[in-house]
């Protein structure tokens, strides 16, 4: 009796958890372009006009940020991925004598944007890292979670372009970057295909420092790929 009665019932709540583990989790559109462009920041472009955006707004453990709602939109071409990131500010954070010709390793340390995302839904813990600063500065990180030490992948190249500048009226930075597909997958895109992605910000000088997110990671850590949602490639 206990097994054909508390079967059904632990199915029924396998369902129920699984669905709302997938309900949980948050998908981003990227809208097809017709071709690559120069990087532009300007979101009232026609480029950036046709993508649809999300909203980071949660500290790391789902708590409001008020004040940091940041904006981020995403299209794709053949070759390219991109985003731009709008993000409010009250005061910036910036590292000094900045070098924007090569990477800046340990950017994370001062205000940045930043996408992580994998291809491999077998292996999550693999997956690339793309940060910007206000100020143009960029590092890329080629991240396995299962190496003693993986951010030395910092020494990866993955060949993204970036582009920032600091609205100081409107209090508003824009970054936007231009990501190979070679850099995220093998296989060429298509419409339809998912990323596991996440978006971030880190904001503000020490003791006035705010962690951002899209998808809550529920660990003081941004590196919690479970928690990850997903991005889709549309047409339109």
């Amino acid at each position: 009796m206990s097994l054909t009665t508390s079967g059904p019932r632990i199915a029924t709540g396998l369902f129920l958890l699984s669905t709302a583990l997938l309900a949980s989790t948050g998908t981003m559109a990227s809208v097809r372009a017709e071709g690559d462009v120069a990087l532009d920041t300007n979101p009232s472009s026609s480029f950036w006009q046709d993508a649809r955006q999300v909203v980071a707004d949660r500290d790391n453990f789902g708590k409001p940020v008020p004040g940091f709602a940041t904006e981020v939109r995403s299209r794709w071409t053949d070759g390219n991925l991109y985003f731009l990131f709008m993000c409010p500010y009250q005061e910036l954070y910036l590292k000094p004598h900045p070098v924007t010709a090569t990477e800046t390793n340990e950017l994370w340390n001062w205000d940045v944007a930043e996408v992580f995302i994998g291809s491999d839904f077998k292996n999550i813990r693999r997956y690339r890292e793309f940060e910007i600063s206000p100020q143009g500065e960029w590092v890329d990180l080629d991240i396995d979670r299962s190496k003693p030490h993986p951010e030395d992948g910092w020494l990866w190249n993955s060949g993204f372009q970036v582009s920032a500048r600091i609205d100081p009226s409107s209090k508003i930075w824009y970054a936007a970057m231009r990501i190979p597909w070679a850099a995220i997958d093998s296989r060429p895109p298509q419409v339809g295909a998912e990323f596991r992605i996440n978006l971030y910000r880190s904001q503000g000088p020490p003791g006035n420092h705010k962690w951002i997110t899209w998808q809550p990671t529920m660990d003081a850590s941004f590196h919690v790929p479970e928690r990850f949602g997903l991005l889709k490639l549309e047409s339109k």
